[in-house]
């Protein structure tokens, strides 16, 4: 089954999340061809993927293991890190603990390095920062030691660190809405919400084949990540009231679940001929599933 139209992902999410959620539970590497055949209905096209993951081996996210004239991927320690970051962050649930405190980095860079610039930015927002004032960036989650790592790496950046608080929770709740764009991101979430609510009750109704279900549960979770870059995971005290972000996430694991099995069915059909590196070489073992924050419940 091809990817259905207006859901495309990207050739780089989709072999990150197929290594996060397939290979990693199945020996944690995939020679070139068997990563082929699980893109290749995304529109993924052989040579695009050979490039790609020479690209991502060149920086650092993946290694290569060779066995003969077989060459196995997997992800590094970098790029493990990277899975179970984004895992933790789409499986946990709502939640509203806070310490009230904001975490604050305020930045300079020359204009000479713009570039540098426009890298930091968009790791801030990775980390969950929201701008809140053309060098000020607040969080309310302290990520301030990834913060200072990312800040470190840009020798031309000066950079200070800080906690603090506002005096009111009005206060509170209208730096979450100066910072980040909250009408925008429930939109972005009420879309979802109908898109696969009709699909879930679909898939209940009639479960879809192998292969139509491993391309349903890959998008739906490539679809939902995308909010990780927007959605800052703020605790439910600074949302609006009846905030889309709640039903959003708990569509996303209904499907996520349901379509499990026959998914897994697919990777592991398509992969059943892949050769394995046996006992010439040592393989590291893939790291076990984070735990999601908030005491949500593992998929």
């Amino acid at each position: 089954m091809a990817v259905e139209e207006g859901a495309e992902a990207t050739p780089r999410s989709l072999v990150f999340d197929l290594f996060g959620e397939y290979v990693r539970a199945n020996g944690g590497y995939l020679t070139l061809q068997a990563l082929s055949r699980l893109v290749a209905p995304f529109g993924v096209q052989p040579d695009s993927l050979r490039v790609l993951m020479s690209r991502l081996r060149r920086n650092g996210w993946f290694e290569t293991i060779r066995v003969g004239r077989t060459s196995f991927y997997l992800p590094s320690a970098l790029g493990w890190q990277l899975l179970d970051e984004g895992y933790t962050r789409i499986m946990s649930g709502p939640h509203d603990e806070w310490s009230g405190d904001w975490y604050m980095v305020i930045f300079s860079v020359p204009e000479t390095e713009r570039t540098a610039r426009a890298r930091i930015r968009k790791q801030l927002v990775w980390l969950g920062f929201g701008q809140l004032a053309p060098s000020t960036w607040v969080s309310p989650h302290d990520r301030l030691s990834e913060a200072t790592d990312l800040l470190r790496g840009e020798p031309c950046t000066q950079f200070d660190r800080m906690i603090t608080r506002s005096l009111t929770p009005e206060e509170d709740r209208a730096i979450a809405g100066r910072c980040w764009d909250l009408v925008l991101i429930a939109k972005g979430y009420l879309d979802y919400i109908e898109r696969w609510t009709r699909t879930l009750s679909e898939v209940r109704a009639a479960p879809p084949a192998p292969d139509r279900a491993f391309v349903l549960r890959t998008q739906v979770i490539h679809e939902y990540r995308k909010f990780l870059f927007a959605d800052p995971d703020l605790p439910a005290r600074l949302l609006p009231d009846e905030w889309p972000g709640h039903p959003a996430w708990r569509v996303m694991r209904s499907v996520f679940a349901t379509l499990r099995e026959p998914a897994t069915q697919h990777y592991k059909a398509l992969t059943a001929d892949m050769p394995h590196p046996g006992g010439e070489v040592s393989v590291p073992e893939a790291p076990p599933l984070p735990a999601p924050r908030y005491g949500a419940v593992s998929p």
